[in-house]
């Protein structure tokens, strides 16, 4: 309890910590933000609660890790965990999610929770139970006398996140995928009926979840660190994200995901590392309770 009072006091007699936390906090929050939006894709226009969604990022991971122990440019990993990501996407929707769509709540959460365990297994199997990273050997910009460093590689992986979502709201908005996506979301019975194909759009989506998964996870493994049984802690992260922000709403999707990565810098400060992950939890915990409590006022309204 003295070390807690202790980091606490810390956070107002030297407010530039506050600072480094904040902007730790947004770099990571970038990412979290962009697997979120995956699954926001998916749960909108699929009604599929991918509890697998961490997996994925983590296969991507493992995927630029790999090549890059080949002797390719690490940043190459990004557009190829993305490529390829997308191809295990389309086969899991094939093989799964393709015969849950149309079932109850619990049979879909039951069958990507089937997923995310075979996946973890399957990377543990393949690369081992060690973390991993990949050391892009960038220096950092320092600032207020070196108390604040940005790590370069950090400030790449937010521009290469920013730059994809920014591809993907591009894409949604312009082209005749991005507008049968965004029909099927509203009422696919409906687009069925004007001639979308809803299970080709719901292969793309699902696809395109996957892929995006993978190019963040491909960032993580820059900046952060992996490992096989990971990915829960991304799922936990990408859920709380979604449900605080609310479907189809990206700006909500991005704040919620830089103000939860702040939220987790601030737990390791005050709590230390070890409590980091466990903040996500108590987050979603939180959001739930709220929404709970929402739900029950709209209701009480309407009698």
């Amino acid at each position: 309890m003295d070390q807690i009072l202790s980091n606490i006091s810390l956070l107002f007699e030297f407010p530039v910590v506050n600072l480094k936390i904040v902007i730790d906090g947004i770099m990571i929050g970038a990412l979290f933000a962009l697997a979120a939006y995956g699954l926001a894709l998916v749960w909108g226009v699929m009604n599929v609660k991918n509890l697998a969604q961490g997996d994925f990022v983590i296969a991507g991971g493992y995927v630029a890790w790999w090549f890059a122990k080949q002797g390719l440019p690490p940043l190459l990993g990004v557009p190829l965990a993305f490529v390829i990501m997308w191809g295990v996407g389309w086969l899991i929707y094939k093989l799964v999610i393709s015969r849950v769509i149309e079932r109850d709540l619990f049979t879909s959460l039951l069958a990507t929770f089937g997923i995310a365990i075979m996946m973890a297994q399957i990377l543990n199997l393949m690369f081992g139970s060690d973390t991993q990273s990949i050391d892009l050997g960038y220096d950092s910009f320092y600032f207020f006398d070196g108390f604040i460093d940005i790590p370069v590689a950090k400030l790449i992986g937010v521009l290469m996140a920013t730059a994809l979502a920014a591809a993907v709201i591009i894409f949604m908005k312009s082209s005749r995928m991005g507008q049968a996506i965004r029909a099927t979301s509203q009422d696919a019975r409906a687009a069925r009926v004007l001639g979308i194909n809803t299970e080709k759009v719901y292969a793309f989506t699902f696809s395109l979840n996957s892929a995006i998964c993978g190019a963040a996870g491909a960032i993580i493994v820059m900046v952060w660190i992996i490992q096989p049984f990971y990915g829960i802690t991304h799922s936990i992260r990408a859920f709380v994200i979604v449900t605080a922000a609310g479907l189809g709403n990206l700006p909500g999707v991005i704040a919620a995901g830089l103000g939860i990565g702040a939220l987790e810098q601030y737990g390791a400060h005050i709590f230390g590392i070890g409590y980091q992950q466990a903040v996500a939890v108590m987050l979603l915990l939180m959001v739930l309770i709220f929404r709970l409590v929402q739900q029950r006022k709209v209701r009480k309204s309407l009698e």
